[in-house]
């Protein structure tokens, strides 16, 4: 299946980023290739080393990267991209991008287990060869835990009714799919509004299992230490709780001495890509620069 994918404020992350032709950039988030290949359009010359702990999204944008001979394509942790560089024989480099949460090519492709409009089995790993999936969580975790976890990074305020369900039809046959945690969700919660009742503990889910927040304080540390003076740290988020993870650890660094911030506020897409790309509407971009 061909997947369409285009990258969230393209042009604003291309300049935020700087990029000359002698430059060295990390995209620790290469996803599809989106952002990757406008970098290497914008200055051909550069050093790219892309990033991703799935080794479809790393196939797909090597297919789409092949004609520029100074990419290199690492499958691994985004917070593990300190060790990713070390090791390509570079101490430092002139701009990183973070491009965080789900992407186009796990929503879209199939078996995959991220989205409650499809019925298959429930996966929701980046990296498939790491053991815990959703499935996992789902149907091993105590109610308390479920419930915490679906307050903390979904922000559902039904939490402890969408859990106790949870427990209450496991008992009876272990939760499997994608569709029939759905229904679970969607017979204990009413719909309010355009949400699908299901989003928020599916985020909390994909939150977990991936251990994204957890990620992406020690990605942060391993860029700045990775950035020579004057690079710049570009981060697109798209919920709050990565965004005021962010925004915390900019200020941190900024009152360290070791950082100036850029976009003192996000900076966000315009209307147009909005509407055109309505997984953009929640993107937010912070930009910071080593001292």
């Amino acid at each position: 299946m061909e997947i369409v994918h285009v990258p969230v404020m393209r042009e604003e992350v291309l300049e935020a980023l700087k990029i000359e032709s002698s430059g060295i950039y990390v995209d620790a988030t290469v996803g599809l290739g989106g952002h990757a290949e406008g970098i290497m359009q914008r200055a051909g010359r550069c050093t790219l080393i892309g990033i991703d702990r799935d080794d479809n999204a790393i196939e797909i944008a090597g297919r789409r990267l092949m004609d520029y001979k100074t990419v290199h394509l690492v499958q691994d942790s985004f917070s593990n991209m300190g060790a990713v560089v070390r090791n390509m024989g570079y101490n430092k480099v002139n701009g990183i991008l973070l491009d965080l949460g789900v992407s186009t090519l796990h929503l879209k492709s199939e078996g995959r287990g991220f989205s409650f409009l499809k019925d298959e089995p429930l996966d929701m790993r980046m990296d498939k060869r790491q053991a815990v999936t959703a499935e996992t969580v789902v149907n091993r975790y105590s109610e308390k835990d479920l419930a915490d976890i679906i307050w903390k990074f979904g922000e559902e305020r039904f939490s402890r009714r969408i859990a106790k369900s949870i427990v209450a039809a496991r008992r009876k046959k272990p939760v499997r799919s994608c569709g029939d945690l759905a229904a679970i969700i969607e017979m204990s919660v009413r719909r309010r509004g355009r949400i699908h009742p299901a989003t928020r503990t599916f985020q909390a889910l994909r939150i977990e299992v991936n251990k994204e927040l957890e990620e992406l304080p020690a990605a942060i540390e391993a860029g700045v230490e990775l950035l020579d003076a004057g690079g710049r740290f570009c981060i697109l988020s798209y919920h709050s709780l990565e965004d005021r993870i962010v925004k915390n650890a900019f200020r941190k660094l900024a009152k360290e001495g070791l950082f100036n911030i850029i976009t003192r506020k996000p900076l966000v897409p315009a209307r147009l890509e909005r509407q055109s790309n309505p997984s953009s509407r929640s993107a937010k971009l912070r930009v910071g620069e080593k001292i």
